[in-house]
């Protein structure tokens, strides 16, 4: 009967590429949702370029893509109202006796099955499945990971290869032995090719088999199984092991003459810099959104999941981020997506530089100012979630590493947010447990366009990492804790903030200030710069500062501007200090005793320092 069904449904061809892989376990699974799904025809994409090349061309046969006027570009558009990830349909699969904490959103494993297997059920009619195999992290690696994804989705497929490693030869390798993550998905029914119900959209994930499934819907963060949805598989399977899975990039910083480079990942919520910081002018980059981090041989070292970016593309301009603006406006394989396709056939975005343009086509339709959503809201001429996916391997300062199956050394660790009142725009903690705890554990950051719901709320975001969660976060905080046990010299942690805003609400760091902030975490790894320190860890000196940005950014930087950037804001400190704990206290119920003694002993160091130079000290208070 399975034989049978297979041979139907993938034609020669593609049923001898599964029979190929010698792997009874995946044979079963194929067959299983190629019968519950009752597609008309099945394709095998194994590692070859012209599997891949017949999906992208389907896309635009599909018309899931259209072609740009740049050779390479194309442009997807999603739903009106499937635009951002649904956070409030994403739950896990979790048996009555299973518990991850009071904001980890679950389902009855049982009746979630049957729901998801009922929104399948012939879903699949009229179409072509796609079976595809990837790998998550460099290839032969002891991060390896494969995966399999199903999809009727041509756009899904095309953008996973984009993003992910062709995975098809590790499964020959391994044979009956791979142990893989398996993701499958539906569009369901399409209505001119975006996803009609969105009102039944459900992302649901079963940890125990280590499955994704996810059903009508077409975004990207909805649908691609092997980001942020094999994420929280990840972090749980890395959590049984020993090791972690990050919302991290990855980027090589050149140091003094460019004769060294220094390894940092770094943590931050959507929106808040995170791609901008990897792709820094100048400098290299491996990742720019997941990392596999392990400790081995006594350092911690860390890789790539993927091998692409889905970035946000709005604020991507000539002026603010000359490598991404130039890779998005030269001929390459760019998938855009929400963006607006002007009159040229050319892709726009929010803030790229360029005039407004007066009309177009974009995710709402036919386009011109002042049209009015089906929301009853005016309609941007691009959406502010609008995202491009690209190959890193053709980026300018794309690092060879990205396929190291050793990973690279991480010299520093960076966590950061949007905090417009509170924290100063750099500051390195004590140490390792400090940098977790009173940095990485009590991240806040306001909100954005990247999820649904509500912009420019104050959000809990534990190390940017709170929306994948696969474990209760107590759990959470002593892995990370827990992994330079055995490292001699752990990695320093460090936190940036880009958003800090004045009394007259202008923002008192400049966009490209960051590199400066990047370039003095460098020294400071390497120990060629001194540090002040204060209550809440070290900050850097006027006077190196002022070096550095006359070296890096050939821009004067002023005393008055270091003293309002990094004056110690007591009382706005206190108060975060106070929500965090409280959040602790009332949501999460295994908070180790640690983190509380370390926001304690921060408060007290801030309480001490408002007695002796008030509540906003200048940085020289803290000269020795």
């Amino acid at each position: 009967m399975k034989a049978d069904i297979l041979k139907d449904k993938c034609g020669k061809e593609s049923y001898k590429k599964l029979e190929a892989l010698k792997n009874p376990g995946i044979l079963d699974f194929v067959a299983k949702y190629v019968n519950l799904f009752n597609p008309d025809s099945v394709f095998v994409r194994t590692d070859a370029r012209e599997d891949a090349e017949y999906i992208r061309r389907k896309t635009f046969e599909n018309g899931e893509e259209k072609p740009l006027a740049i050779k390479g570009h194309s442009i997807h558009f999603d739903g009106y109202f499937d635009q951002a990830r649904d956070k409030a349909h994403t739950k896990y699969l979790l048996r009555p006796d299973e518990v991850l904490g009071s904001d980890i959103k679950s389902v009855d494993r049982e009746s979630g099955f049957k729901e998801i297997h009922e929104l399948f059920k012939n879903t699949m009619r009229g179409k072509e499945m796609y079976v595809c195999f990837f790998c998550l992290g460099p290839t032969d690696s002891e991060f390896s990971i494969p995966a399999v994804q199903i999809t009727d989705s041509s756009y899904v497929a095309h953008s996973e290869d984009i993003l992910y490693r062709s995975g098809y030869e590790q499964f020959r390798k391994l044979g009956d032995k791979a142990r893989c993550f398996r993701l499958v998905h539906t569009a369901g029914e399409l209505e001119g090719a975006v996803s009609k119900d969105v009102d039944k959209r459900r992302v649901y994930i079963d940890l125990q088999e280590e499955m994704v499934f996810s059903a009508n819907t077409q975004y990207a963060g909805n649908t691609l199984g092997l980001k942020k949805l094999s994420m929280r598989l990840a972090i749980r399977r890395a959590s049984e092991e020993g090791w972690l899975t990050e919302h991290m990039f990855i980027m090589g910083v050149h140091g003094p003459g460019k004769k060294r480079v220094t390894y940092f990942t770094g943590s931050f919520p959507s929106a808040c810099g995170k791609t901008a910081t990897a792709m820094l002018e100048g400098e290299k980059i491996v990742g720019d959104d997941i990392a596999y981090l392990r400790s081995i041989k006594g350092k911690i070292r860390a890789v790539n999941v993927e091998r692409g970016i889905f970035g946000i593309i709005q604020d991507v301009n000539e002026k603010n981020d000359p490598s991404i603006f130039e890779a998005l406006t030269t001929p390459r394989e760019v998938i855009f997506s929400n963006g607006l396709v002007d009159e040229d056939n050319n892709p726009r975005w929010l803030a790229d530089g360029r005039p407004t343009p007066k009309k177009g086509v974009n995710f709402s339709g036919e386009w011109i100012p002042g049209k009015i959503g089906p929301d009853k809201k005016e309609v941007p001429f691009a959406h502010k979630n609008a995202r491009y996916t690209i190959w890193l391997k053709g980026l300018k300062n794309y690092d060879a590493n990205l396929e190291n199956p050793k990973g690279v050394e991480v010299g520093g660790v960076i966590y950061g947010g949007r905090d417009s009142d509170t924290s100063v725009p750099v500051a390195q903690a004590f140490d390792w447990s400090h940098g977790i705890l009173a940095q990485g554990a009590a991240i806040e950051s306001e909100t954005t366009a990247a999820t649904l719901g509500q912009e420019g709320v104050r959000a809990f975001n534990l190390m940017a990492n709170l929306d994948f969660l696969s474990i209760p976060i107590g759990r959470y905080i002593q892995n990370n804790l827990d992994i330079v046990n055995d490292v001699k010299k752990p990695p320093l942690v460090f936190h940036v903030n880009y958003f800090l805003r004045g009394k007259d609400g202008k923002f008192l760091n400049g966009i490209k200030d960051k590199h400066v902030w990047i370039k003095w975490m460098e020294l400071r790894v390497h120990d060629n710069v001194g540090a002040l320190e204060t209550p809440i860890g070290y900050i850097p000196k006027y006077n190196e500062l002022k070096t550095l940005f006359k070296k890096v950014l050939s821009k004067n930087y002023k005393k008055p501007e270091y003293n309002e950037q990094f004056k110690i804001r007591i009382p706005e400190s206190i108060a975060k200090i106070d929500r965090i704990k409280n959040i602790y206290h009332t949501k999460v119920f295994d908070t180790p005793h640690i983190l509380m003694k370390t926001l304690d002993d921060q408060k007290k160091r801030l309480e001490d320092c408002r007695i002796k130079h008030g509540d906003y000290p200048w940085p020289n208070v803290f000269e020795g």
